[in-house]
């Protein structure tokens, strides 16, 4: 299950691929990123906010940082100019990296529980499952936009772990 070790592994791994999927998605044109291209969310850019509203969410509930002003409804408008997005993702990105590594090893005990809007009700969670959560959710909504990346013409990293640049095992 989860645990610090596991956190710091997939913080670095958060921060290469969104450093990777920004690169690519910052040389398309904007109405190539905001093009409906059929994925849950839509867009490259509907995707890319609704992901960072859901990790700004999850890390209010683990570690007290300010959460998203809008609901899931509003997740996938949260990008008003690219470059700023992009460089609020970066900022972010190192928040949850600086939360896997400040984080006590005995918070992983024990459950969580918060008041979920997308279900209208409190749920109490292990905190294991939940930062799990966290990083699946990041994998699989960039699985997403990789495959918008490489039909619009972009080229992101490859995705798999064990080709994380060494560079990022020391952060």
């Amino acid at each position: 299950m989860a645990n610090r070790d596991y956190a710091l592994t997939m913080a670095r791994y958060n921060l290469w691929q969104n450093e990777s999927v920004l690169a690519a998605a910052g040389g398309l044109s904007a109405s190539e990123r905001q093009k409906d291209r059929g994925a849950f969310f839509g867009s490259i850019e509907a995707t890319l906010s609704h992901l960072y509203w859901g990790d700004q969410v999850w890390l209010s509930r683990f570690a007290g940082t300010p959460a998203p002003q809008v609901g899931i409804a509003g997740s996938t408008a949260l990008i008003e100019r690219w470059d700023a997005f992009a460089q609020a993702r970066k900022a972010f990105d190192q928040q949850i990296l600086h939360w896997a590594h400040t984080v006590a090893g005995d918070w992983f005990d024990g459950d969580l529980s918060w008041y979920s809007g997308a279900a209208g009700r409190t749920i109490n969670k292990p905190k294991q499952m939940l930062v799990i959560q966290l990083f699946n959710h990041q994998t699989h909504h960039r699985g997403q936009i990789h495959a918008m990346l490489t039909a619009a013409g972009a080229k992101p990293d490859d995705t798999d772990l064990q080709f994380m640049p060494e560079r990022f095992a020391t952060l």
